[in-house]
């Protein structure tokens, strides 16, 4: 069964780059694979939520505690590490698709591109995400997906 890790922004996200990982989730269940996340809000939430509706599972990788936990999360990890927990969200991935995002989403990025995982950007949703897409780092190509069904495809292929 492939695991497929949603990552991004966590605060401030836009109605419409949380319907694309609403989406995103909900493929992600489609395909039968399972999410993972960081288990909390924003493009988190958002996956978890569009997960959940087609009957997936979901993983939340959480830094501190379970009552950190959207509640779409059905197997809550507890790291009790912080932003270091980025590094077992990319490692428990066979891909990984970046919405939006920050810093942390950055730091996922560089980790997930140094684990060797297939890292797909989705372009529109602006962000780190919207930076990064295309782009190559350390001979290592960040996929650009420019839709939603794209971002899937790119990631399950």
């Amino acid at each position: 069964m492939k695991q497929i890790a949603v990552i991004g922004s966590a605060d401030d996200v836009t109605g419409v780059v949380e319907e694309m990982a609403e989406e995103i989730g909900r493929g992600i269940a489609r395909r039968g694979a399972v999410l993972i996340s960081g288990g909390r809000t924003g493009v988190m939430e958002a996956s978890c939520r569009g997960a959940k509706a087609e009957g997936g599972l979901v993983v939340g990788i959480l830094p501190k505690s379970k009552e950190q936990a959207n509640r779409y999360v059905d197997v809550a990890i507890i790291t009790d590490m912080g932003d270091a927990r980025n590094v077992l969200n990319v490692r428990s991935a066979d891909a990984v698709i970046s919405v939006c995002g920050g810093a942390g989403t950055l730091s996922e990025i560089g980790l997930a591109l140094k684990a060797d995982r297939k890292v797909v950007a989705l372009k529109s949703s602006g962000g780190v995400s919207g930076m990064l897409a295309g782009k190559t780092i350390a001979g290592k190509t960040i996929l650009a997906a420019e839709s939603v069904e794209d971002a899937l495809k790119l990631a399950f292929e």
